[in-house]
Order: C-alpha cells, then structure tokens, then sequence
C-alpha cells in the first residue's frame, strides 16, 4: 500500500482550502489524439492555473512523431490556448512548461521504454517530482497489453514504499464481459487494483457529484426516494451531432457498448444505490455494487428495448448525411447511434420501478439529464377538467450543459377557477454559485495525482455493467439492422412504443 501525500499547510478544518496534488508527474501515452488535445492538457493547464499542482509537477509524451521536447511544448501550449477553461497567462504557461518532456517511440520498442524509464528518474532529480508518476493510456484496449508489459519489464510500474505509481484507462472497458475479465487481468497483473484508475468523465461533472448531496444532505427528498412513491426513472444522454470522422473508434462499438455501459448505468447505480456509511472509496463503491448486482434487463427484450441508427435528412437548416453515408462506415453497418433499455433494479427499495436508459446521436439536442418521475396523487379533490394539464411531479438532475436541478409540480392558476396546471421551481448551478465547475477531466486528474479512487469504477463494477448489457446486445445481434431515425428528432418509433405499453411517455428535454 504506497502512503498518500499530505499537505502540511493544510488544515483539515479549513473547508476553503482546496486539495493540492503532491510531487508527481504525469505520462500521457496517445498524446496527439483529440482527448489528449482538448481534454487532457487544457485540464492540465487548468488545474496549473488554479494553483493545485505542485511546483515541480511534470507532464511527459509518448509518440511516435519525431518531435524534440520543445516540439512537443508546442503542441501543448497551442491546445491550451485554444480549450483552456482558465485564462490563458504567460507566467502559469511558463512554470508549466519547464517541466514538459517528449519521449519518441513506439509501444514495442525496448528502447524508447528505457528513455521513458530515464526520462522519468531525470525529472525526479531535476524537479523533484517524489518518484510519483501516472502514466494516462489514451490509446485503443487493443495496445493496453503491450505498454502495460512494457512499463512493467522497464521497471517503470515498480512503486517503493515511499512512492507510488498508477495507471489511468479510458473507456471502453472491453466490448463484451469475456473481453473486460480479460482486460483487467491484463492490466492488474502489473498494476494492483487500488493503482488502476478507470475513468468514466461523467462521474467527475458536478452535477452527477451533486445527486449525493441532493440525496443525503437533505431530509426533503429520500423518504420519497422509493418504489412507493416514485413511478419511474428516465436517464438520458443525447448528443445533436453525427459522427463523422469517428468510424475507426465507433464502427462495431455502438451507442449501448460507448454510453450505456458505462456512463449511464454509473448514474443509474448513484441514483438508486443506499445510502453509504461513508463517502469513503470503499463504502462508496460497496453501494454501487450491490445496486448494479440487483439490476437485471427487463423482459421480453423485443418489447422493453429499441436501437436505431440516424439517416441523412435535414437538421438546424443543413443537410447531414446518415451513418451509411458516413465515411469509413460500411454501407450494411449494423452498428446503433440509438440505443434505449429498460432495467430493474430487484431489490425492496426499487421493486416494480422501471429504470428506462436512451442514448443517441444526431437527437433533437445535446442534453444529459436524470428525471426521477413520481406517481400521481392517489386521490385528486378537484374536477377533472381542473386538472386536465396537470402532469406528473418529476424531479429532473441536470448534468449537461445547463447543469442544475428542476422540480416540477402543479400549481393553481391564478383566476376565479380551479385550474391546475404544472409549475417549475429551478436551481442552476450558474446562477447560484459565482464560482464556474471545472471541467469533469480537471477533477479526475487531480484525484488520481491524489490517489483519491470515490469516482473511478472498479473492475467489478465494470464487470457487473457487462452483465447487465449482454444479454441485450445478444439479443440485437440476432436481429439484423437497426431502425432508421430521422435526424433531429427523439429517435427510431420503437423507443415511443417502448414506453406507450406501459402508458407512460418519454421526456422531450
């Protein structure tokens, strides 16, 4: 077990004081691809702004190109510029900049690790970095094995007792659960499971770190946080734009195996899970697990799930093509850009409430929100054209892009008759606190510098995820093509038929 860095000027009473990451540095393999240019360095650069890295932190490159270090200084200093969150200074820029580093090679060559490996104990000494080093694969699954035996055989995954060192993998965790065991044992034959971190860069927005809060902190809203009182649950991720360019990465992925399962059943697991003794990593993710242990696709799964795939047609005034026409994407790709499910959560907290997930591309808009719908009043003392508008209360979580919180509820409208219709009352994130959110990556870089693990799944959740969506993409396999949507709109008919049989109806955000 490697000892967390403590920050001796920080006293734990003082709730102003930010965390500080300790000495360390960080190694971004994969750094000429779109995360690490709009991701991952702006974030870098960010938390170098706010002043929550240390003074001698050190970010190094792995590529193929044949670039000096200034070279890759350059690449740096230009993507910052144009995603930083956080003004662009010349000072923060330059203190940052000392510590950059280029190391030029391939993933099976022997040497270029071994630069690496100096590159690395060079930065120790100059800087001061404590032996600490992340090493973040922005890279395809597909090239985990080799760079995981690399680090491990140049001594660059060995941690002291004094130091530690970590690995950060991005989605997708696997495309099947045979390929994420597979996965894991891998990485976790180098790398403990307490030093892999999986980030999934929903858990890291504010809002979705906020559904705690709004959950635990508050007397209002658990009592009803039930199957008693609420009548479903609807999470969405919807994106307006296309995917052109992507066929390398998307093509035989789809919208279940991209969103599903992993961003989505994360917030489904926050949404419903208990509440934890403690927000410890540990009591944080036994929760989590026992909810995704309890969820189960809903049967018969050509009635409770839909997928679709977005044709060309017409959006906001221009003409887009559809996936076939896409370049890279086969003209019999079978692949979804729609995908909806329903789940159940079987345990007594939940039994009986629908849990239905969507996601999608070229939708009517980019939204992702959380809609906790609750049942109607039993008895309602009033006419029934007195309530004809009225719907169902909902409480609906925001987490992109206008992150904030709405309840809705009926209201009488003003006049000499009773009329009721729905009413909202609306927290947003914006307009109550003067300070912006950081970007999810900014948080999740400095939790891993911090070794603090509360937002990264663990393998068994990633495992449990794949269980819960097997079956379903079993299921579709068999099935042929996906159904075709119009672009701009919510999605294939089978998704509104998906909900009609049980009368209820999607949200239109």
């Amino acid at each position: 077990m490697t000892r967390a860095w403590k920050n001796p000027l920080r006293d734990p009473r003082d709730k102003r004081l930010p965390r500080i990451a300790g000495p360390s540095s960080l190694v971004i393999f994969g750094v000429t691809g779109d995360l690490a240019r709009k991701k991952l360095m702006p974030a870098i650069y960010d938390l170098a702004h706010r002043g929550l890295l240390p003074a001698g932190f050190s970010l190094v490159g792995f590529a193929r190109r044949d670039w000096e270090h200034q070279d890759f200084g350059e690449l740096v200093h230009d993507s910052v510029k144009e995603h930083a969150r956080t003004p662009f200074k010349e000072s923060v820029w330059n203190r940052l900049a000392e510590g950059i580093r280029f190391v030029q090679g391939t993933f099976d060559d022997d040497d270029a690790f071994d630069r690496l490996a100096q590159t690395v104990k060079d930065l120790d000494a100059e800087r001061g970095t404590g032996g600490n080093t992340a090493f973040y694969l922005s890279i395809p699954p597909s090239a985990f094995p080799v760079v995981t035996k690399q680090l491990a055989r140049s001594g660059l995954a060995d941690a002291s007792d004094e130091t530690w060192r970590r690995v950060v993998i991005e989605k997708p965790f696997g495309r099947d659960l045979k390929s994420a065991k597979e996965l894991n044992e891998i990485v976790n034959d180098v790398f403990p499971e307490e030093s892999v971190f999986r980030i999934d860069h929903y858990l890291g927005k504010e809002t979705v770190q906020n559904l705690l809060a709004l959950r635990f902190a508050n007397q209002l809203f658990e009592p009803i946080w039930n199957a008693n009182y609420v009548d479903h649950v609807q999470i969405t991720m919807a994106e307006d734009i296309g995917l052109g360019g992507r066929a390398g990465y998307y093509d035989g992925i789809g919208a279940a195996r991209d969103v599903i399962q992993n961003h989505l059943l994360q917030l489904l697991a926050l949404t419903a899970m208990e509440e934890p003794v403690s927000f410890a990593p540990r009591a944080l993710r036994a929760e989590k697990v026992k909810v995704l242990s309890a969820t189960k696709p809903l049967e018969p799964l050509d009635e409770t799930t839909a997928r679709g795939q977005y044709a060309g047609g017409w959006q906001g005034g221009s003409k887009v093509p559809g996936l076939l026409q896409e370049g890279g994407f086969a003209k019999d790709s079978t692949t979804e850009t729609y995908a909806a499910v329903t789940l159940e959560v079987q345990n007594r907290r939940w039994a009986g409430v629908p849990f239905y997930l969507r996601t999608g591309k070229r939708l009517g808009r980019r939204v992702t929100e959380i809609a906790v719908v609750f049942k109607r009043a039993p008895h309602l003392p009033f006419d029934s054209t007195s309530t004809e508008e009225l719907g169902q209360n909902a409480l609906v979580i925001r987490v992109q892009p206008d992150e904030g919180i709405t309840l809705r509820f009926g209201s009488k409208v003003p006049g000499t008759t009773m009329e009721v219709r729905d009413v909202t009352m609306d927290f947003g994130y914006g307009h109550a606190f003067t300070e912006s959110s950081p970007e999810a990556y900014e948080r999740l870089i400095l939790d891993v510098l911090l070794g603090e693990p509360s937002l990264f799944p663990v393998n068994e959740e990633v495992e449990l995820s794949w269980e819960i969506l097997d079956p379903i993409l079993d299921h579709w396999a068999k099935k042929g093509a996906p159904e075709q949507y119009p672009p701009g709109s919510w999605g294939p008919p089978s998704a509104d038929e998906m909900l009609e049989r049980t009368g209820r109806n999607w949200r239109r955000p």
